[in-house]
């Protein structure tokens, strides 16, 4: 509560109180109507809200998230790491406008802490393989997680419940699957309406697959991700392997069950 009463940003929810009475805790925040960012881009053709999310309502999530997670790393009197940033804590105003919240896993860093090591926790199909492996967090966990969430925006799939007739890869290992065979274009969510530049879209596949990287060395930070979102002339690196690129086998899903039983 203390942390969050700090952090006073446009694309970070508000908290406007609490309230702690005995074995009741409470904290109340801004309402936001549209609900959370993961009920929209998953909820498929039933959905008329999700039928609105045009391909610049998209973009303009992407970056305001962005804006969100720089202002965290960076901006705020706190150098704050978010550690679970993922689709259902991103929260959508009545204007479509993203804001982060739920801070209960967060953790602040010294000026000159670069990364640190702690009981691994968050949500599967988000998290860094260094986390996941090691327990090391750093700015560039949130900014793993960050592609992730661009990856599932761009094309209206789950990283965690992704599945393909055709191979046994997670989202992020689909999307790389189309992005070395030249076909990066189809990750595409066929939902998305209005006109769109498709040197566009395959350049937020690439800031998303970069932002994925199995190195978290090889990773962009997240002011250098908003550069690359605002700015159309930077000539983006190319993208290397991202981090659980493997094809899930048989015997993964009890490594998958534990997993989640475990975190």
């Amino acid at each position: 509560m203390t942390l969050i009463a700090k952090l006073q940003y446009r694309n970070l929810v508000m908290l406007l109180g609490c309230c702690i009475h005995g074995e009741e805790r409470m904290l109340i925040y801004e309402y936001m109507p549209n609900g959370s960012l993961d009920s929209l881009i998953f909820a498929g053709v039933e959905n008329t809200i999700s039928k609105s999310l045009t391909w610049r309502r998209r973009l303009d999530i992407i970056v305001g998230i962005a804006q969100g997670v720089l202002y965290l790393h960076r901006d705020s009197r706190l150098r704050i790491i978010h550690r679970d940033l993922k689709a259902s804590n991103v929260l959508l105003d009545c204007g479509m406008n993203p804001k982060i919240s739920d801070f209960g896993l967060a953790r602040t860093f010294g000026g000159d802490q670069s990364s640190a090591t702690t009981r691994v926790v968050g949500t599967y199909g988000y998290m860094s393989p260094e986390y996941v492996i090691d327990g090391l967090f750093s700015i560039k966990s949130d900014v793993f997680s960050f592609g992730v969430m661009i990856l599932e925006i761009l094309s209206g799939k789950s990283n965690r419940r992704f599945h393909h007739p055709d191979h046994n890869f997670n989202l992020l290992g689909h999307a790389w699957k189309l992005w070395i065979e030249g076909k990066a274009f189809e990750l595409l969510d066929p939902l998305v309406e209005g006109s769109f530049s498709m040197s566009e879209v395959l350049r937020c596949i690439q800031i998303g697959l970069l932002c994925v990287q199995k190195c978290p060395k090889d990773r962009p930070t997240m002011s250098t991700v908003l550069l690359m979102l605002i700015t159309k002339t930077i000539v983006l690196p190319q993208p290397n392997q991202p981090g659980f690129y493997t094809e899930r086998k048989s015997s993964d899903t009890k490594i998958i069950c534990w997993l989640r039983a475990t975190i």
